[in-house]
Order: structure tokens, then C-alpha cells, then sequence
């Protein structure tokens, strides 16, 4: 299996899709783990989260183009990060499909998701009654899921807990398009930052993808 999709969005940043169809076994042999890696792998109890776990480091592993060892961690804030690679990093999985993104000059965001009706019910939970009310009735459950992921996306740029979806991430009007782009506001560690959120449809999934300042 190749990639499923992979974008360049500017000279120092890209991410791609990997669709999941190999084994928990052939991923594996993907990959070097080392023993703290491999005692991880196995206290997933989980098959699904165990395939996406993998294919995420796999991913990776096609972007940076590498066959050598890929140290991927987590800081103290589940924020991952490369310990032998100068690059700022983000991870998403869901369904059959996991996405990285990757640059070399500012943090980065990114989530895809699977989309399904469900998302109606939950929408009061992450969208205040503004962000709401500009909701195109017609592609109501695409409409959401941009929300969805575009506050996701912004979560794991920031990369710090205690900011609320509903609170603290906020979005302007937007026209819901199969790719488009908005502008959402941040609030967190007393300032407000502007950020530009970009969105597309993927094969039943929707992927938000956002970058932070250059370093």
C-alpha cells in the first residue's frame, strides 16, 4: 500500500493520508521499534488503535523518507514530538485512514475525521450558538465536521491542555465548501491569536489543517 493522498502546502510544510489495509504484523516489520516502543504497542488492547498507532509512525517514516530509527514521543502534555528530527510534527487517525503533518519552520495542526450523522448531537458541545446559527442547513454534517476538526486542529497546534473547545476556541462565519478556508480566534495564556484554518473532504472524511508563526 502507497499513500492515499499527500499535499505540499508551502516550501517548508506538507502532510499526507495513509489509507489502513496492512496487518498489525506488517506494519511492524515497517518499523524499528525499540523495547519501550514495543511494551506500548502491547499494552493497546485495542486492534483499531493498535493499526493506527502504527500506520501514524509509518506515515512518518515515508514522509521524513528515512529507513533509519524515527524517535517520535509525547511531552507531558500528549503533544507529540521528534527527538532526532528538527521538524514540528501532528498526528490524526480515524476510520481506516491516518494523517501527519509535518514543517520545518512552525508548529502545526491537523485532524481528519470520519464523518456520520452523530456529529448533530454533539455539535452544542464544541460550537457556541454563533458559531452555530451559520451552519448550511443542506451539508449540515459536512458543515460540522469542518468545525469539528478546524477546533481539533487548533487544539493540537496549541498543544497544551486546558483550553476548551467550546470556550476558548472560537470561529468566524464561513461558506461550507468541499476545500475552502476560515479564520478562528485562540484564547489562551491571557492573548488572543488569529490563525487561518484550511479544510478539505476526503473520501467520507474531512481533514482541518492549520499552522502556527514561523519559527
Amino acid at each position: 500500500m502507497a499513500l492515499s493522498y499527500q499535499k505540499k502546502i508551502d516550501p517548508h510544510t506538507s502532510f499526507a493520508v495513509w489509507k489502513i489495509e496492512e496487518s498489525i504484523d506488517e506494519l511492524q516489520s515497517k518499523l524499528q521499534l525499540k523495547q519501550h516502543e514495543a511494551e506500548f504497542l502491547q499494552s493497546i488492547h485495542h486492534d483499531k488503535r493498535k493499526l493506527h498507532w502504527l500506520s501514524t509512525r509509518v506515515l512518518l517514516r515515508t514522509m521524513l523518507n528515512t529507513d533509519g530509527y524515527i524517535d517520535c514521543r509525547s511531552d507531558d502534555q500528549c503533544k507529540p514530538f521528534l527527538v532526532n528530527f528538527s521538524k514540528h510534527i501532528s498526528i490524526s487517525h480515524s476510520g481506516d485512514y491516518a494523517a501527519v503533518m509535518i514543517s520545518d519552520q512552525s508548529e502545526v495542526g491537523i485532524d481528519i475525521e470520519h464523518m456520520s450523522p452523530k456529529i448533530v448531537k454533539l455539535a452544542p458541545k464544541f460550537l457556541s450558538t454563533k458559531e452555530l446559527s451559520f451552519i448550511n442547513q443542506t451539508y449540515q454534517i459536512a458543515h460540522l465536521y469542518v468545525c469539528w476538526c478546524a477546533k481539533e486542529a487548533i487544539y493540537k497546534l496549541h498543544g497544551k491542555r486546558g483550553v476548551s473547545l467550546l470556550n476558548d476556541i472560537h470561529l468566524k462565519p464561513f461558506t461550507y465548501q468541499e476545500r475552502g478556508k476560515m479564520q478562528a480566534e485562540l484564547l489562551a495564556e491571557g492573548s488572543t491569536s488569529i490563525l487561518v484554518v484550511c479544510f478539505e473532504k476526503f473520501d467520507g472524511y474531512m481533514i482541518s489543517y492549520v499552522l502556527g508563526q514561523a519559527n
